[in-house]
């Protein structure tokens, strides 16, 4: 079965884009970007939300994209992409889909896809639905990129979950010189211990 990746960068307060949007505090240096061609090598589909897809469109297919990284930006204009907006009417970025609804169907489908030439999922951004597909048990990798600094204002990565409470499992950290931390996270399977325990 095709994993759902979640790869984010996110500050040590908690928010993934500025209150307008602003990406302008990432930390990136060589290191992140050696770690973003081994993910995408990993990946046959991007899945985007409404937003995080029109930023995305907007920069990737540019000669400035490819003036900073020629190996990253190929990958990002070839890979297929999926798009999730009730309000879209059309994509126009190279190898894109647009999906109007049903989307956590759409994804159980698309996991259980044995194709040979299909890999895993990841999702950038795209804070909606992201909280959609954690909160119906879809996610099977968080890869949260800790970045340290402080913006004090904006927008969350998990938006609106109604679940209480979901453990995660740390199966993996990486330190990067300039002090970013990738923390690789799943889901936490209950024990049988555990099992027994909550239904005395």
């Amino acid at each position: 079965m095709r994993k759902l990746i979640v790869s984010n960068l996110v500050t040590v307060d908690g928010f993934f884009e500025g209150p307008n949007q602003e990406l302008d505090w990432f930390m990136l240096n060589d290191e992140f970007f050696e770690y973003v061609k081994t993910m995408l090598n990993s990946v046959s589909t991007i899945l985007f939300g409404r937003i995080t897809y029109q930023q995305m469109a907007g920069y990737w297919p540019t000669s400035a994209a490819d003036d900073n990284d020629p190996t990253i930006t190929h990958k990002m204009n070839s890979l297929s992409k999926i798009v999730f907006s009730t309000t879209l009417s059309s994509v126009e970025w190279n190898n894109s889909i647009l999906i109007k609804e049903n989307i956590t169907d759409e994804i159980k489908k698309l996991k259980k896809s044995v194709r040979p030439w299909e890999k895993d999922m990841v999702i950038f951004g795209s804070g909606a639905i992201v909280s959609a597909f954690a909160e119906a048990g879809l996610i099977d990798e968080y890869r949260i990129i800790l970045n340290p600094v402080l913006i004090g204002s904006g927008n969350h990565l998990f938006k609106n979950l109604s679940v209480k409470k979901q453990n995660l499992e740390l199966i993996k950290t990486k330190t990067l010189s300039n002090g970013v931390i990738i923390l690789y996270y799943q889901p936490k399977k209950y024990t049988w211990k555990q099992s027994l325990i909550k239904s005395l």
